[in-house]
């Protein structure tokens, strides 16, 4: 092995700056899942922030990536998953009106035959059709796979003989959606309900 003037014998062991960038980039992916007391996910934060929150004593360690961190006096694993000691009380969230949340209240569910489909083979219906002044809202919108969405065609169900399997109404709450975390990380599953 040939060494460059005043270079250590050690300087190719050192990785290159595209291995460093990757190596960055590595160590920046990794996302960390914020439980409350209750172990309820409240939000995704990055690994840093669950450091600095862990080091304050803010949070305890659930789960752990296959990876350790290293400080001049401190080392920890890098987290995946992290627990709040103290309970925060989650404020009401006004659910926003949208054609997925629509989906997500309604499980993916068809509202008239009960076929669960996914979400490109669904349409959003009027429960009262717009021609006969129905609004989009929370309360006239519903669910509904194609072949039953135009079977009702611009009539109420009454109208066409069909049956809703729930009335529509504003959601308190939405369940968790796997699109909400992305792709979630195997570690996070047991936490996600």
């Amino acid at each position: 092995m040939q060494v460059a003037p005043g270079v250590g014998a050690f300087a190719t062991d050192l990785p290159t700056r595209s291995e460093q960038a990757t190596l960055c980039i590595e160590m920046a992916t990794p996302r960390c899942l914020l439980l409350n007391t209750t172990y309820e996910p409240l939000q995704v934060i990055t690994w840093q922030r669950a450091v600095s929150m862990l080091y304050l004593g803010k949070v305890e360690l659930v789960r752990a990536y296959n990876r350790v961190l290293r400080a001049v006096s401190w080392t920890v694993e890098q987290p995946a998953v992290v627990k709040l000691v103290r309970f925060v009380r989650r404020q009401k969230v006004r659910i926003s009106f949208s054609r997925r949340n629509v989906f997500l209240r309604d499980g993916f569910r068809c509202q008239y035959c009960g076929v669960q489909l996914p979400a490109q083979e669904l349409t959003c219906d009027h429960v009262l059709p717009r021609s006969q002044g129905g609004s989009s809202s929370w309360e006239n919108l519903v669910t509904a796979c194609g072949p039953c969405n135009r079977r009702k065609g611009s009539r109420t169900p009454e109208q066409a003989r069909m049956n809703l399997y729930k009335e529509p109404r504003r959601p308190e709450r939405l369940p968790s959606s796997p699109m909400r975390y992305g792709d979630p990380p195997d570690l996070w599953r047991d936490f996600l309900f």
